[in-house]
């Protein structure tokens, strides 16, 4: 599969996700996964398995991806195929999830995590 990856160095603060190129993503199709950086193909490679709406074309083409931008920000990669990062994607995610935020409202984890971004996004404001 032939790496579609191109290099991304503007940075800084971006307005909307929308302003990055699809070049830069592992899985360009989808958006998911930009790799501006070494820390973000380092993410890429461990959310790679997390993608829910890939086909195995769309798999290969982002291993590819993340070979060429790891080869780029000079990250090493233990594994030689994206079957090795995992095929199958977290099918029970979202009812994980929501067994979470019931779990975090009983125990009043929620509430209090409620409160804190709202003072953050007050300190953020000023």
């Amino acid at each position: 599969m032939r790496a579609t990856w191109k290099p991304h160095e503007k940075h800084g603060k971006l307005t909307m996700r929308s302003d990055l190129p699809s070049s830069v993503y592992a899985f360009p199709k989808q958006r998911k996964e930009p790799m501006t950086d070494a820390r973000h193909v380092r993410n890429a490679v461990a959310r790679f398995d997390q993608v829910t709406d890939a086909s195995d074309a769309d798999r290969a083409l982002a291993f590819a991806n993340i070979k060429k931008a790891a080869k780029h920000y000079g990250v090493e990669l233990g594994e030689g195929d994206w079957h090795e990062l995992g095929e199958h994607p977290q099918t029970n995610r979202k009812a994980r999830a929501k067994k979470a935020v019931a779990t975090k409202r009983r125990t009043g984890a929620l509430r209090k995590a409620s409160k804190k971004a709202a003072s953050t996004r007050k300190k953020r404001a000023r």
